[in-house]
C-alpha cells in the first residue's frame, strides 16, 4: 500500500441513515434528573417513544430525533427552558460510556479530543464534530445535528456543548473555562445563565455550535492516561457499529483482539485463540482460507492503525509506537518507511495537509 492509498483508506466518512442512531450512554442520569425537575417521568418518556429504561445503555442505540424529543420534552414538561444546559452541565465523561473512556483514557488532552472526533460517528450518526484551528489562532470543538428532519434541536445542542466541556475539565480542572461558547440556535429568554454555566461569553444565532479555546491547553496529560484502556474502547465501539450491518466472522474478531492486545506488545496467536477462546487451529483455518498469515494480519492491522492515529495531531508519536506494540520509536519508524517509504513524522504531516 502506498502513501496515497493509506490516507485515503482512513479517510472520515460520515455516517447517514434514513433514520439516524445516538448511543444512548448520552441519555445517563436523564431519569433522575427529571425527577429533581418535578417532571413525570412515564409521560415525558412515552411522547418521546422511548423506553425509560433504555436511557443510559452503553450498548443500544436510539433513534436521534427520538433523543432530542426527549429533551425537548423534558424541558416543557417540566418548565425549565435550560434543561439541557444544566443537564449536560453535570454530566459526567464516563458516563459516555466507550466513547467516553475513549477520550479520557487518552495520553493528553488533545488526544482526548481527536478521539472524541475520531470515533463521533460511532456514537451518533448524521452529524458533524470537528476540532480545527481558526485564523485567530484559537481552536474550536463545533458540534452540529444534519438530519435535515431534526429541526427541534436546542436541548440537544446545549447539553452535547456541556458534556464536551467537562471532557476538558476532566483535564483542566473544574474551574475551566473557554474563551466562547457558540450555538446556531437564537438567544433564550435566560440566556444568563449560559454564561454562568460555561463561565464564558455565549454568542447565539451562529453557523455552528462551538467551543472556542486556547490551543495551550491539548499539550497537557490526561489524569486518567490508560493507553490499554483507551485501545480497547476504541475496538469495542468500533466493533459494536458493526453489530448492525453484518455478523463479525472469525477474522474480524482475530483483528479486533490484535487491536486490544498491542499496546502489551506484538500479540502471539496463542494469545489472541485465548482471549477469543478458540483454537489456533480454527484461525490458522480461517486464515488460509483468505490466503494470509498471522503474522500479515498483524501488520495490516498495525499499519491501519498507524494511519489512524497519525491522522491525531496531538497524539505522540512515542505513544503511538507504544499503541502499536512497538517498544522503540525507531521500530516504529522503520515499519513505517517499509510501508510508506516515509517517516512517520512525513505521512503526519500529509495527511494534515490533505
Amino acid at each position: 500500500m502506498g502513501l496515497r492509498d493509506a490516507i485515503t483508506a482512513v479517510s472520515p466518512v460520515r455516517a447517514d441513515s434514513a433514520q439516524p442512531r445516538i448511543i444512548a450512554a448520552a441519555a445517563t442520569g436523564i431519569v433522575e434528573f427529571i425527577e429533581r425537575c418535578g417532571g413525570d417521568v412515564d409521560q415525558i418518556f412515552g411522547n418521546a417513544g422511548i423506553a425509560p429504561e433504555l436511557a443510559g445503555a452503553t450498548t443500544l442505540k436510539l433513534r436521534l430525533a427520538d433523543f432530542c424529543t426527549l429533551f425537548e420534552e423534558a424541558s416543557r414538561r417540566t418548565r425549565h427552558d435550560n434543561f439541557g444546559l444544566w443537564f449536560g452541565n453535570q454530566f459526567k465523561p464516563r458516563d459516555l460510556g466507550l466513547w467516553g473512556y475513549a477520550a479520557i483514557s487518552a495520553p493528553t488532552l488533545g488526544a482526548g479530543l481527536e478521539n472524541l472526533v475520531g470515533l463521533f460517528r460511532y456514537h451518533q450518526d448524521s452529524s458533524t464534530m470537528r476540532l480545527i484551528e481558526g485564523h485567530d489562532g484559537l481552536v474550536r470543538l463545533e458540534y452540529q445535528i444534519e438530519a435535515p428532519g431534526i429541526l427541534s434541536r436546542r436541548q440537544d445542542a446545549e447539553l452535547s456543548l456541556g458534556m464536551f466541556l467537562n471532557v476538558v475539565r476532566e483535564c483542566c480542572g473544574p474551574g475551566w473555562a473557554p474563551e466562547e461558547v457558540h450555538f446556531e440556535h437564537p438567544e433564550p429568554i435566560d440566556s444568563d445563565e449560559h454564561e454562568r454555566a460555561f463561565g464564558a461569553p455565549v454568542f447565539f444565532a451562529q453557523p455552528t455550535n462551538a467551543l472556542v479555546f486556547r490551543p495551550d491547553i491539548l499539550s497537557r496529560p490526561m489524569p486518567g492516561c490508560d493507553l490499554t484502556l483507551m485501545t480497547i474502547m476504541r475496538s469495542c465501539l468500533i466493533e459494536l457499529s458493526q453489530v448492525g450491518d453484518r455478523p463479525l466472522d472469525l477474522l474480524d474478531s482475530v483483528r479486533n483482539a490484535v487491536r486490544s492486545r498491542l499496546p502489551r506488545g506484538y500479540p502471539t496467536i496463542e494469545a489472541i485463540a485465548a482471549d477469543l477462546r478458540v483454537s489456533t487451529s480454527s484461525i490458522q483455518r480461517a486464515l488460509a482460507a483468505q490466503g494470509i498469515q498471522f503474522k500479515e494480519l498483524v501488520e495490516a492491522t498495525r499499519r491501519d492503525l498507524a494511519m489512524a492515529y497519525l491522522g491525531q495531531r496531538h497524539l505522540p508519536l512515542t505513544e503511538i509506537a507504544l499503541l502499536l506494540g512497538y517498544s522503540e520509536l525507531s521500530a516504529f519508524s522503520r515499519a513505517m518507511r517499509r510501508w510508506t517509504g516515509v517517516s512517520p513524522r512525513r505521512v503526519r504531516e500529509r495527511l494534515h495537509a490533505r
